[in-house]
């Protein structure tokens, strides 16, 4: 049975692994269709987010089975159920990821940032894009130590995020309507992605040591907004 069982998670980590790749993907993609106005770009990752949406529903479907035949306990039960966890937040973050892709489709060939946002933009967009890499090589190598610089690194893209209603309230503000309502609304998404990286970042210490590395509570929880 433990042979079976250990069969059975290998499968489920592999998909988990590869929903981390496809979400980093994802990341990418949204920005160069955000940055660069890239339709393309942008379209790929709308599509793509069916594969990601697909790979949550597997590996809740593979949990689900393997919590009713196998009956894990002790460290076995913390692995199923953070991996549920894991696999919840990466599919939202394909989500997000599909929201500003979709705001860089809607708006081309133009931008959906005026000229003065897009340095914020970039500034933020890079760090994501590093965490994205982060995530896999976490998930990868179950590796505390890449989790707890996710988790170490937060307040960076937070401190980025708060210049976007700084900039938006200024006096210097250029843009049109939309375009303020998009950088509100982008800021947020990009924000978002961060937080949900430091959640799964969490997770993975969780399964590593079974110590939670939380010193808030979770901005993560369900039905908080995405």
């Amino acid at each position: 049975m433990r042979v079976i069982f250990n069969e059975e998670m290998k499968a489920v980590a592999d998909d988990l692994d590869r929903m981390a790749q496809d979400v980093r993907k994802a990341i990418k993609g949204a920005g160069e269709a955000l940055l660069k106005s890239d339709v393309e770009a942008a379209q790929a990752v709308i599509d793509g987010d069916i594969e990601i949406d697909a790979l949550e529903l597997s590996i809740i479907d593979q949990c689900v089975r393997l919590l009713a035949k196998q009956t894990p306990v002790a460290t076995d039960l913390r692995v199923v159920v953070s991996t549920l966890r894991l696999a919840a937040t990466f599919e939202r973050m394909g989500d997000l990821a599909r929201h500003i892709a979709e705001a860089g489709r809607r708006s081309y060939p133009t931008s959906p940032l005026p000229e003065e946002a897009k340095p914020l933009f970039e500034q933020m967009q890079a760090f994501l894009n590093e965490t994205a890499d982060r995530l896999v090589t976490m998930l990868q190598d179950r590796d505390a130590k890449t989790a707890e610089q996710i988790i170490a690194n937060d307040d960076t893209l937070d401190e980025l995020h708060s210049k976007t209603f700084q900039l938006a309230l200024s006096d210097e503000w250029t843009g049109t309507r939309q375009q303020l309502i998009d950088v509100v609304l982008l800021g947020r998404f990009l924000e978002r992605l961060g937080d949900h990286s430091v959640s799964a970042a969490r997770r993975v210490v969780y399964i590593v040591s079974g110590f939670d590395p939380s010193k808030e509570p979770s901005r993560d929880e369900d039905g908080a907004v995405e």
